[in-house]
């Protein structure tokens, strides 16, 4: 799967390889502040981009979402 960092990394993290990316704040993230990863941390305990990526609600809704495209 390709995927342009650019457009989802902040500039800071866009080159970096991707287990230092995996293991960053949620604020590496483009359009995701700090302060929207101390409400990540707090409601689901997710810290770093991993673990948002691991969360089993996003991956519920992902899921969710699949199905509604596969029935169209």
């Amino acid at each position: 799967m390709a995927i342009d960092l650019d457009k989802v990394l902040d500039k800071a993290w866009a080159d970096k390889p991707i287990t230092e990316v995996l293991a960053a704040p949620v604020a590496a993230l483009k359009g995701v502040t700090d302060q929207d990863g101390e409400l990540l941390r707090e409601a689901f305990g997710v810290k770093t981009v991993a673990d948002l990526g691991q969360l089993k609600y996003a991956r519920w809704a992902q899921a969710l979402v699949a199905l509604d495209h596969a029935a169209k």
